[in-house]
């Protein structure tokens, strides 16, 4: 694999916010903590070291034991786990909900971001270990956004009613999508191995859970990647006094709104990523995960009978700490709680909201962990390199809109000019002296002269607007190429990387394509990457 870099801001996909934040505009400093530099992390491990509780990494330490009991696990992996019960060990983390088949491609960008970034820090840090984990989002009971996949332009759907935490889920029912999928895939070496991995994560665990640990163990285990599931007890035990300072004293409500009311302010038309409630915590039980509401003197869970007084809830939280689920506000707090953390790895929308938490966590005492974009590519063939290349278009006009990108090209090969900009030059100057002349004659003769000018310059518009049309009909085959090449960079107009599934790509690389990827990708770099394979 070959990769070629461009910045984050060129590439049309991402927000003012984003771009600004990369770029350290000195308005976005109140909003984050150390930027991702690889000499940040001297102090955030000094911060996090003087803060992070011996009996939270204890706990963190058997909770994994637990989980990865019945697993097999690579001798790195089991050697960070062991890891994280010393006390010179930290973690950059990264988290993702429970897609089906890990869903788009970025699910493993993020993880390869996580790891490598680990990797560089034991370089230049080496007298601590950095351990890369991957945050299992198992408590999210938003079951449309992780019951498919894509491949190669189809849809496979996990088709189910679906309640509650998403985690807990029986595996039922996935024998159809793996005979759709199994089908779709056809044959040979690495299609096995696709077909293989599916049938023994989803068909051979019993719930959605252990189907992905198994799954991202198998994929990047290797790597030495850590897999924690969060939905349990005893973590959620130390996190309780902030589940408490969130429920009772509305804590996170307040700190989030003044955070979102001072990014208005350098950026008007900011659109808050996450609001926050009053209450953000979801009441947690089998087949329930609903919202906690504070209303006429009482706690309610919403969508149930469930109903509290404050000693009542109180109490409930102290003997059953298992059954308030963190939302997105909350979710972060507790993270940084449990883990030792130094980094989160995120998207532009995660990053975007967590830069409305850096308040919530000074209010907390719990020291705001240091936040990295991650890696993001287009992949593309050496074949649709050379296709590009060929129709003459470099990397940066890739991201272009299709339109603006097939006109752009269609200008540059036509063999006349469809440019109308000296005709416009000239009719501008004649028009000037028009005006020259209402002004020293009669100046109600202005508007009749503007009126003219306007409806003169809107012809030549069209005119070359024709004059394009005609030369794309013309040029037909060197358009549709453009737009079949475009296409397939960009499905829909979008980010590939949001829309296929990692499967498209391993039947073409087989077994190296983490390895070969990994390589491709600089975390520290803040580029966006077009990967030629």
């Amino acid at each position: 694999m070959v990769s070629e870099g461009i910045p984050f801001k060129d590439t049309g996909f991402f927000s003012k916010l984003i771009t600004d934040y990369l770029n350290q505009v000195p308005e976005m400093k109140a909003f984050y903590h150390r930027f991702p530099e690889i000499d940040a992390f001297e102090s955030q491990i000094r911060e996090k070291q003087n803060s992070f509780d011996p009996e939270n990494r204890e706990i963190l330490h058997a909770v994994l034991q637990d989980q990865y009991r019945d697993f097999e696990m690579s001798e790195a992996t089991s050697s960070n786990l062991e890891a994280i019960a010393a006390p010179n060990t930290f973690t950059v983390v990264t988290g993702h909900q429970l897609n089906l088949f890990t869903g788009p491609l970025y699910f493993h960008y993020k993880i390869l971001t996580t790891v490598i970034l680990c990797h560089q820090l034991a370089k230049r840090y080496p007298e601590h270990r950095f351990v890369p984990v991957y945050w299992m989002a198992s408590e999210d009971h938003d079951f449309d956004e992780i019951n498919h996949f894509n491949f190669k332009g189809k849809t496979f759907r996990w088709n189910r009613e679906a309640q509650g935490a998403v985690g807990r889920l029986i595996t039922d029912g996935l024998e159809e999508v793996y005979d759709a999928f199994s089908s779709e895939l056809g044959q040979g070496k690495h299609a096995d191995f696709l077909k293989t991995l599916f049938k023994r994560a989803y068909l051979e665990h019993k719930d959605l859970s252990t189907a992905t640990r198994f799954l991202v163990n198998a994929l990047f285990g290797s790597s030495g990647l850590v897999i924690l599931d969060a939905d349990d007890s005893r973590l959620k035990a130390k996190f309780l006094p902030f589940i408490k300072d969130d429920v009772f004293k509305n804590l996170a409500f307040s700190k989030v709104t003044s955070s979102i009311e001072a990014i208005q302010k350098v950026y008007p038309g900011y659109s808050a990523q996450v609001n926050p409630r009053e209450i953000n915590l979801f009441y947690l039980d089998q087949g329930v995960r609903s919202r906690l509401v504070h209303e006429s003197g009482a706690f309610r869970v919403l969508d149930t009978q469930l109903q509290f007084s404050m000693k009542e809830l109180e109490t409930l939280m102290d003997a059953h700490p298992e059954r308030f689920s963190p939302n997105v506000i909350t979710r972060p707090l507790y993270q940084e709680v449990i883990l030792p953390n130094l980094c989160y790895v995120g998207g532009a929308g995660e990053i975007a909201y967590w830069l409305e938490l850096k308040s919530y966590f000074e209010g907390s005492g719990v020291p705001f962990p240091i936040l990295l974009l991650r890696n993001s590519a287009v992949l593309r063939s050496q074949k649709q390199r050379s296709k590009a290349e060929g129709l003459g278009v470099g990397i940066r006009e890739l991201f272009l809109e299709q339109n603006l990108l097939v006109n752009k090209k269609i200008r540059e090969i036509s063999n006349i000019d469809i440019n109308l900009d000296p005709q416009r030059n000239q009719l501008k100057s004649q028009f000037q002296h028009l005006y020259t002349l209402a002004a020293d004659t009669d100046a109600s003769f202005l508007g009749a002269v503007q009126a003219q000018e306007k409806k003169q310059l809107k012809g030549l518009d069209n005119l070359e607007q024709r004059l394009l049309l005609a030369q794309k009909r013309k040029l037909k085959d060197q358009v549709a190429r453009l737009i079949a090449l475009h296409n397939a960079l960009f499905p829909g107009g979008s980010l590939q990387e949001r829309k296929c599934n990692f499967a498209e790509f391993y039947l073409e690389i087989g077994p190296l394509w983490i390895e070969q990827l990994g390589e491709c990708f600089d975390p520290l770099g803040l580029e966006f990457s077009v990967i030629t394979y």
